[in-house]
């Protein structure tokens, strides 16, 4: 029942307020972040481009985004969707997210009605254990409870659980993959865009960590600091974000104080769902 009324949080969170033709409005939580979530905007953003679509069946295909400045978690967002096209069988959405008289966000985004065609995708990662065997944060972070605060307590709408051992246990051991089951932790109404939209929030959580892989350091390492830059989604299958789904991740590139990694997200079963791919500043000192 937490978990749910986590998720259910979640839900109210992107469902951004309607103010005018074109302009929707959205909060942040009470958690006391120094800024706000990259995934919140991107989930919400999204949110606002899909209210402006006219055709129920059209789903979103792709996404792109750049974070522009740190959002003010104190104060309301406001999302301008500009209706760039809408075709026969695609629709163009441009959203601005603005604070103080400023834009921190710019997404682009594509939908698409769905139509048979040729179907090819890469294989799902054998070998992986059940998210079952895994521990939850909870369980997996009790450790570190009095290192993470009130980070440790605070509700968490999406259920992640390491393949290959928590951040802080992989320290020193330098790799350049990363692995995780996520799902949303409860159950989801049937709308394809809020699941689309839940794991837009999600896919931001892990991938720009991944970066750190190859160095064998961790979020919490002296003198590093870590923002999103741009986020790229390809939606390729159907998928429900309240289902297990892996997200097989891999450090492609770190340079000029920027790092790059990519994600393959696939059902249980094993289908490709979306493709991401994440840029983000990793200053440190070296």
């Amino acid at each position: 029942m937490e978990s749910q009324a986590a998720l259910d949080g979640l839900i109210e969170l992107l469902d951004v307020e309607p103010i005018e033709v074109n302009i929707f409005r959205g909060i942040s939580p009470d958690e006391r972040r120094q800024r706000v979530f990259g995934g919140q905007v991107a989930g919400q953003a999204l949110v606002s481009a899909s209210r402006t679509i006219d055709v129920p069946e059209r789903a979103v295909h792709s996404l792109h985004a750049y974070f522009l400045r740190p959002g003010d978690p104190t104060i309301p967002i406001l999302y301008e969707v500009d209706r760039i096209r809408d075709g026969r069988s695609f629709t163009t959405r441009r959203v601005v997210a603005i604070q103080h008289g400023k834009a921190i966000f710019n997404l682009q985004a594509s939908f698409h009605d769905a139509e048979p065609g040729l179907d090819h995708q890469l294989p799902m990662p054998t070998d992986i254990p059940e998210p079952t065997e895994l521990a939850d944060f909870h369980t997996r972070m009790a450790p570190y409870r009095d290192q993470l605060g009130d980070y440790y307590e605070r509700p968490r709408p999406i259920d992640i659980r390491y393949v290959d051992g928590d951040p802080f246990q992989r320290k020193d051991q330098p790799s350049s993959e990363q692995r995780v089951w996520l799902r949303a932790d409860g159950q989801l109404p049937d709308d394809p865009v809020l699941h689309a939209c839940v794991l837009t929030y999600a896919s931001d959580m892990t991938l720009l960590d991944t970066t750190l892989r190859p160095f064998g350091l961790s979020w919490d390492s002296p003198g590093l600091q870590l923002a999103s830059l741009d986020h790229a989604m390809w939606f390729h299958r159907p998928f429900r974000a309240d289902e297990w789904l892996l997200y097989d991740q891999t450090a492609l590139s770190t340079s000029a104080a920027r790092g790059l990694a990519g994600g393959a997200i696939f059902t249980a079963d094993g289908r490709l769902a979306v493709s991401v791919v994440q840029e983000g500043l990793t200053r440190a000192d070296v």
